[in-house]
């Protein structure tokens, strides 16, 4: 697999020489940085990196705006939020909209190489039950109020056989494919198909943005094991 080139928008010039540093002793190239969202609009669109790890709270736009505006002019990148704060309302706001997971600013070096590895390859970086509580503690309470963000997604899962519908809900629990084959009697090869043609009729980018759709949609409720 070619490495990965990475974008790093972050407003400490501090962490984004430390992110520059660990990543490229690990053979990944960093082929740009920004200190606030509209450098990193800018960044994206000149250096067409295929990871953009992105700071959440940064001045002038935030990482949540740029994140958008990346993700809605149908870029190939994946976005990775970088945060100080497990649950934080904008995390899941940027889950949302098509953000492949989240790293907390404190990560170590060989798992912020991991995660960039691994968003790159097109798979989401959750762990489970931190993704599992941030999106219980904000779905729920955004779609009653009706201000939550508006996913990149389409709503309708009409289109889903009643089998793609329960995968779709084990997703939506955080499960892995060994452990949607487990549960479902199938070979981790059926259950892969299945989750492709999921994302394909839903327009989904990864497993983050299923997550989200089976809050929101009543899928799975606070509360589901």
């Amino acid at each position: 697999m070619p490495s990965p080139r990475v974008l790093i928008a972050d407003d400490q010039e501090l962490i984004r020489t430390g992110f520059r540093l660990i990543l490229t002793a690990r053979g990944i190239d960093v082929v740009g940085e920004a200190a606030d969202g509209a450098e990193a609009v800018a960044a994206e669109q000149r250096l067409r990196p295929n990871v953009v790890l992105m700071d959440i709270r940064m001045p002038t736009m935030d990482g949540l705006e740029a994140t958008r505006r990346i993700l809605e002019h149908g870029a190939r990148c994946r976005v990775l939020m970088l945060t100080t704060f497990d649950l934080d309302r904008y995390v899941y706001a940027a889950l949302a909209i098509g953000a492949s997971g989240f790293l907390l600013k404190d990560v170590t070096a060989d798992h912020l190489a991991a995660a960039v590895r691994l968003v790159d390859t097109g798979d989401a970086l959750l762990a489970p039950s931190i993704t599992r509580r941030l999106v219980q503690r904000f779905a729920s309470a955004d779609r009653s109020a009706g201000d939550g963000p508006t996913p990149a997604v389409h709503r309708d899962l009409a289109a889903l056989t009643p089998r793609e519908l329960e995968v779709l809900t084990l997703l939506g629990r955080g499960l892995s494919n060994t452990e949607l084959a487990q549960a479902l009697t199938l070979s981790e090869a059926t259950v892969k198909t299945h989750v492709a043609r999921i994302f394909a009729k839903l327009a989904l980018r990864d497993r983050a943005q299923a997550v989200v759709l089976a809050y929101e949609t009543g899928l799975v409720t606070p509360g589901d094991t």
